[in-house]
């Protein structure tokens, strides 16, 4: 079967200006930065910080960003240089295509697929959760939900979902203008809530730094099922807090991060992305980290994180209302609405790409690949995606699978960065306008501790990660296999080579092709 076949950099570029197939490169290195903020400042830092601090790392919330940031900037690290040597839509995807084989490629490919389409629909029904409480906050009674039928539809995801579905049919370009502008207002939002929070700071809130770790207080099945899975695996009781409540809080906060393989993924809509790549996404990626620890210092310093714990959901309204600044958490809620906003848009954008690459290839129907003749997006393949996340954020409780976001991500991550060495090893011919410091050591470091943070997420999510890669195997080998273009081309170098006659023979593609046909595929 040849699972490991790989499709050579010049045939992905080829690919990538197939007639009716293409897309246009329009943006600069200030629309990849402000993209890769976009994303990356929404949920994590009005949300899961908080939830961090008050469940897993207390005032060390600040170490689990840092963690959590310097994991990210070294994997980025390897997808510029993959970015800039294969500067094509797909991302980690088409990087793995390139380097470990067709059967890795998939995998990654729906890892990425779950990644995205999981954020979207999730951050849409906040979204519209967060809407409702501006609407209240106005004086007005705007439920976040309908009933219809005994179901309770989330209006607000539809019509966000809707709304930035639109503006991607109509153009990136245009888009990424509109996204600027969101983008810039959630910016002040953070700063605001930075200034005003420093001025309430106690610096006996920051003692202990490091709370020493706890039980949990329950032994049930519900109890192992949220503990780490590095605890399940060494048979730790299950607790929070202490040094390995760091190491959770940052598998947890790295959920704010995930908007920089995302801007990858826009790679072949870009202006000399050679250049363009790496200057927006590490621009993008300083911003926001110091952001991120910014806020976290003040959220900790406001409040003990104990105050914290004590909330249901917390979040940095939580820390203003119990410092009696009912004003601030106005202007959270808003910035909130706002930032999650343009993550909605920047996520719809990388889930149509990643099905774009895919389908180009013929792993899904190759139909999805097509785009607009006007605009030269896929216009088909956004709304179907815009449909399908609209549906399951306005209809299930997808919130439940917020990890899912996070082991995905990280799974791309591995791949990623071991497929560094694999290219330069296969490749050295091969000269991109970036590439990754310290030789082997980069790439190594950032595989393992993304493995490592992989480790410290619940046990409950690395099961449904299992059910997730069942599925997309069982995909595989019934359609994507059978129609790869690349199997093409290994059954017409076996009939170039065989004849005919063995050409007419099996199933093409599921014997493996002879030395000579591998070499010529290789070559194509």
């Amino acid at each position: 079967m040849n699972l490991f076949r790989t499709k050579s950099v010049e045939q992905s570029m080829a690919d990538a200006d197939e007639p009716g197939r293409k897309l246009k490169r329009s943006l600069s290195t200030w629309d990849l930065m402000i993209m890769g903020v976009a994303v990356a400042v929404g949920a994590g830092i009005f949300s899961v910080g908080a939830k961090a601090a008050a469940n897993f790392a207390g005032p060390a919330v600040t170490i689990s960003f840092a963690i959590a940031a310097v994991t990210c900037a070294l994997a980025i690290m390897c997808y510029a240089e993959f970015a800039t040597a294969i500067p094509v839509a797909g991302s980690a995807y088409v990087f793995t295509y390139a380097t470990m084989g067709e059967v890795l490629a998939w995998i990654i490919g729906w890892n990425l697929i779950l990644e995205l389409f999981t954020a979207g629909a999730v951050i849409a029904k906040y979204w519209g959760i967060y809407l409702s409480k501006v609407f209240a906050l106005m004086g007005l009674d705007v439920p976040p939900s309908i009933s219809l039928g005994g179901i309770d539809l989330y209006w607000g995801a539809f019509l966000i979902v809707a709304i930035f579905t639109v503006l991607l049919v109509l153009g990136t370009k245009l888009s990424a203008r509109v996204g600027n502008v969101f983008t810039l207002i959630k910016i002040a939002v953070v700063l605001f809530v930075i200034v005003v929070g420093f001025t309430y700071v106690k610096f006996e809130n920051y003692s202990p730094f490091v709370p020493a770790s706890q039980p949990t207080g329950g032994t049930g099945t519900t109890d192992v099922l949220k503990q780490s899975f590095f605890g399940f695996l060494t048979g730790a009781a299950p607790a929070q807090y202490g040094t390995l409540g760091i190491f959770a809080g940052a598998a947890l906060v790295f959920f704010a991060f995930i908007g920089f393989d995302v801007v990858a993924t826009s790679a072949e809509e870009v202006k000399n992305p050679q250049k363009t790549l790496p200057r927006g996404i590490f621009g993008g990626l300083a911003i926001v980290t110091v952001l991120y620890i910014l806020v976290s210092l003040a959220l900790t310093g406001m409040v003990p994180y104990s105050k914290l714990a004590e909330a249901e959901s917390p979040t940095l309204t939580t820390a203003f209302e119990a410092v009696g600044n009912n004003d601030a958490a106005k202007v959270i809620a808003f910035g909130s609405l706002v930032g999650l906003t343009t993550v909605i848009m920047v996520l719809l954008m990388g889930l149509s790409r990643v099905v774009l690459a895919m389908s180009r290839d013929g792993l899904l129907p190759r139909s999805l690949s097509k785009t607009s003749t006007i605009r030269a997006t896929p216009a088909r393949l956004q709304i179907i995606c815009g449909a399908a996340v609209a549906l399951v954020a306005g209809l299930t409780k997808v919130d439940l699978l917020e990890e899912m976001i996070n082991i995905g991500t990280l799974s791309a991550f591995v791949m990623v960065s071991l497929g560094i060495l694999v290219l330069r090893r296969k490749r050295p011919d091969l000269k991109p306008s970036f590439r990754v410091p310290f030789g082997k050591v980069v790439p190594v470091v950032s595989a393992v501790l993304c493995l490592y943070l992989m480790t410290n997420l619940a046990v409950e999510t690395w099961i449904f990660f299992a059910l997730w890669l069942v599925v997309g195997i069982i995909i595989y080998f019934s359609y994507g296999r059978r129609h790869s273009r690349l199997n093409e081309k290994f059954a017409e170098a076996r009939a170039s080579v065989s004849g005919p006659a063995a050409a007419g023979t099996g199933e093409p593609g599921t014997d493996e092709p002879s030395n000579v046909a591998s070499e010529k595929v290789s070559r194509h």
